[in-house]
């Protein structure tokens, strides 16, 4: 007999639009009509907007085909659910980086070990396969790592045991096929981190005090193996030398590959946006955040060196002595140090090229490496992103011997500062390394800085900025939902990471943090005991995030779908024999 529906199907659909989405569901199980009407797109786009609070004016995802299906991704393919804790270290864990292929990651600890971990075991487990201490080479705890372009070094960095507030560091670079030590760099301040520029160099930097809040950073370019007989082939090259005033220094640096064939442009600002359609040809209203030094020298460039205890801000042995000479030296002596610093930079200070800035206005596009760091001009905090175009001359250590570059005593001036106003603690990279994505805590509006000791207090909430590397300007789009509570003498990194579609961060209330980079919003929230640190997304899968915390744990998350794929994998198969134990019943 033909089934003939009670209710017309377009008023089941004006009743499941009264339902949450998890009652629509368990409806569409009832009969075919209610599941066919439970997969409506106009429903499911309602469902979706009203669930995630989202403006209906923010588009699908562009690679999405249904709104169901989008939904179903934002609620089950989130890494939020907690399925290992690892416990190997026996202090707070600082820092989380995957190797390229996703296979194993490493992570780094006030224990003073870097570990490494596999991450492909048949049982899905995650377990530990080396561990390395620093404490026989004077370190105190490592702090960051991160692997080479192949996968087979690792970089490691670390502070070095001293003073108080020494801000000392220094880099090793590890073997990843028989774990031997192959070099170690000096690397100061340690809140430098250090990077990796390519399979076989690595970025590192100085630091070099010329008054009491005056000062130059040294970049350096090293070669990772350093074992080469012959004493005029270079291993180690200056790269860049930068002036800094008001206490400032160079800090947190990264390389970004930024290519000519990347991802389409993300819909980041949806109000400028729909804005820039209804005014036509007035789109120079919505102006990039950023100062173009010209050929201003590095007068506008300077940066801030911290105050904060060994794990934090680095720098604080000369600053706290700076503040001690202030009772005997006074603001006036120091302005005039701020003065002489802006002159001396002005006349020693190479004109910027104009080659990146063409580029940009001409529209013209070809693949770019950039610098990028933490910097500062009024202050001794970071509050400025700084870019710096590296180029192909200088990939490699090759040249002139070690001094004889040295001839010229000019300082490099930065190509572009983005100024974040406020104290940037932590900075991550999209996969494609088109988007910068900034942790910072504001300065309150309208504040003016006339002591660069006495910075202005910053807001406990924590802004996620993104910054377009194609176009060198901040997106007008903050995110806003973990915090942070230390002053800006003790505030430290929390490292962040991205991937395809989200960015995650932890935070100084105990929780690690995931958002869609697309919808802009907050999607899941993951316990600790502690400060969480560090996150870090798997490079192969984006459904499998870290977190690291103060709680000396490492905790493994994973989407409830890849936990739902995994319990069935482990089940044993069943066959099942619907018939024959119908049959067997009749006859029974």
């Amino acid at each position: 007999m033909e089934y003939v529906p009670v209710l017309p199907d377009s008023l089941v659909l004006e009743i499941f639009m009264l339902l949450p989405y998890d009652a629509v569901l368990r409806a569409g199980l009832t009969c075919r009509q209610w599941l066919a009407v439970s997969r409506d797109e106009f429903l499911w786009r309602e469902l979706f907007y009203s669930y995630y609070r989202i403006p209906r004016s923010v588009p699908r995802h562009p690679s999405s085909v249904s709104w169901y299906g989008e939904f179903r991704r934002l609620f089950d393919c989130i890494p939020c659910v907690e399925v290992q804790t690892l416990r190997e270290h026996s202090d707070q864990v600082l820092h989380l980086a995957f190797s390229h292929k996703g296979h194993q990651f490493s992570s780094c600890s006030k224990d003073c070990t870097v570990k490494l971990w596999d991450t492909e075991r048949a049982d899905g487990h995650i377990s530990l396969v080396h561990s390395s201490s620093m404490r026989q080479f004077n370190w105190a705890y490592t702090q960051f790592s991160q692997f080479n372009a192949d996968d087979t070094l690792l970089l490691v960095s670390g502070v070095y045991l001293g003073p108080h507030h020494s801000s000392s560091g220094e880099i090793a670079v590890i073997s990843l096929e028989n774990y031997t030590l192959l070099s170690r760099v000096r690397n100061k301040p340690y809140d430098v981190f250090g990077c990796w520029l390519n399979e076989t160099h690595l970025i590192s930097g100085n630091l070099h005090w010329i008054g009491n809040m005056t000062s130059c950073s040294v970049l350096w370019l090293n070669k990772a193996f350093q074992d080469v007989e012959s004493e005029n082939v270079n291993v180690v090259k200056r790269l860049f030398k930068i002036q800094n005033i008001n206490a400032s220094t160079i800090r947190t640096v990264m390389v970004a590959h930024c290519r000519r064939h990347d991802n389409p442009d993300l819909l980041l600002d949806y109000e400028a946006q729909s804005q820039a359609q209804k005014q036509k040809g007035r789109l120079q209203r919505y102006q990039p955040l950023l100062f173009d030094l010209g050929a201003s020298g590095s007068d506008d460039e300077d940066e801030v060196e911290g105050r904060h205890p060994p794990s934090t801000i680095s720098g604080l042995d000369h600053v706290l002595q700076v503040g001690e000479s202030r009772k005997t030296i006074g603001l006036r002596e120091l302005e005039i140090e701020k003065q002489v610093a802006k002159m001396l930079g002005k006349a020693h200070t190479k004109a910027p090229e104009p080659s990146l800035m063409e580029a940009l206005e001409t529209g013209e596009e070809e693949d770019k490496t950039y610098l990028l760091f933490t910097t500062g001009s009024l202050t001794y905090s970071p509050h400025q992103i700084g870019i710096k175009r590296i180029k192909p001359d200088q990939m490699s250590t090759s040249g002139p011997v070690l001094g004889k570059e040295r001839n010229s005593e000019f300082f490099d001036s930065l190509d572009h500062v983005i100024d974040i106003h406020g104290h940037i603690i932590g900075m991550g990279l999209s996969p494609d390394h088109r988007y910068l994505y900034v942790n910072s805590r504001a300065w309150p509006p309208g504040c003016e800085i006339s002591d660069p000791m006495c910075p202005p207090p910053i807001a406990q909430e924590i802004d996620l900025h993104v910054i377009d590397l194609k176009s060198l300007r901040e997106e007008r789009r903050i995110l806003r939902a973990h915090r942070a509570f230390t002053p800006n003498d003790e505030c430290f990194f929390i490292f962040l990471d991205v991937s395809r579609d989200f960015v995650a961060s932890g935070a100084e209330d105990k929780h690690g943090y995931i958002w869609d980079r697309h919808y802009n919003i907050c999607l899941a929230r993951l316990a600790h005991d502690d400060v969480v640190n560090s996150v870090a997304f798997s490079p192969a899968d984006q459904e499998l995030l870290l977190t690291a915390s103060d709680d000396s744990t490492i905790k493994v998350w994973r989407s409830p779908r890849m936990v739902r794929l995994s319990q069935a994998m482990a089940r044993p198969s069943r066959p099942r024999s619907l018939l024959p134990s119908w049959l067997s019943r009749n006859k029974n």
